[in-house]
């Protein structure tokens, strides 16, 4: 499994376009994890999975939980779970789900970390990025799968890796 994550662009369009147009046909999906502020009629939209967040007025689902492959992905943007305060809400969320990877946004902080057993991942906001690495000016994930391990490579605006972004974790 191959899925690129995005989050928080607050109506930049040109960036997602750039994004589905270098991965679309490429990887398993492109997963959107809300406050894209694009409206559901707008054809960018389907070429994404996309939730709804915080500053979003569309009519978008506020989780989505699908499988591919091995996995079972929920993807959120994380308001609803208070992610600003702690990642335990989103844990339970999506072992409710019986999720192995949780996809969220809205902190506009990159991160990633595993929780019994639960991949958690937040490619941080691609447009208005905050915290540690928000010097790199926007950022997005791309995730790999196998029977073993998750491959996490986090990746600038520019669709270039960041060096020191890339993490792996044993299933």
């Amino acid at each position: 499994m191959k899925i690129v994550i995005v989050s928080d662009n607050h109506g930049d369009r040109q960036i997602i376009e750039k994004i589905v147009d270098r991965y679309a046909g490429k990887v398993d999906g492109i997963f959107h994890c809300g406050d894209s502020e694009f409206q559901a009629a707008d054809p960018l939209v389907a070429k994404l999975h996309i939730v709804v967040g915080n500053m979003d007025a569309s009519s978008f689902a506020t989780d989505e939980t699908m499988i591919i492959g091995d996995e079972v992905v929920l993807l959120t943007h994380g308001h609803l779970q208070n992610v600003n305060g702690g990642l335990l809400t989103l844990a339970l969320f999506a072992r409710s789900k019986q999720a192995t990877i949780a996809l969220f946004g809205h902190t506009h902080q990159l991160g990633v970390t595993q929780d019994d057993g639960i991949l958690l991942l937040n490619p941080g906001s691609i447009s208005y990025p905050r915290g540690e690495y928000a010097s790199i000016g926007g950022t997005y994930a791309v995730l790999t799968a196998d029977q073993n391990q998750y491959d996490v490579q986090y990746y600038d605006r520019q669709l270039t890796p960041v060096k020191n972004l890339h993490f792996t974790f044993t299933k």
